[in-house]
């Protein structure tokens, strides 16, 4: 059996940008009492600047860290 063929480069780059899109809009849809907490700041620095100061490798971890801080903003709303 042949190994399945490893996407393009493109394919990764627009998969990560779709990744980063839907990650923009859950941050979006918390609501403004989350807006004034810091990590919502740090949130959208991962995802702004820091997603695109890192090479295409680094990417997703940038996107792994940032749906972290957003699971724990998300559950922070649940609580107050």
């Amino acid at each position: 059996m042949p190994a399945a063929p490893k996407p393009s480069f493109r394919r990764r780059f627009e998969n990560l940008e779709a990744k980063r899109e839907s990650l923009l809009a859950r941050l979006a849809n918390l609501g403004d009492r989350v807006n004034q907490h810091p990590g919502h700041k740090r949130a959208l620095m991962l995802l702004n600047a820091s997603f695109r100061r890192a090479k295409i490798a680094q990417r997703a971890s940038v996107l792994q860290a940032a749906e972290w801080l957003i699971d724990v903003l998300e559950r922070l709303t649940f609580l107050v």
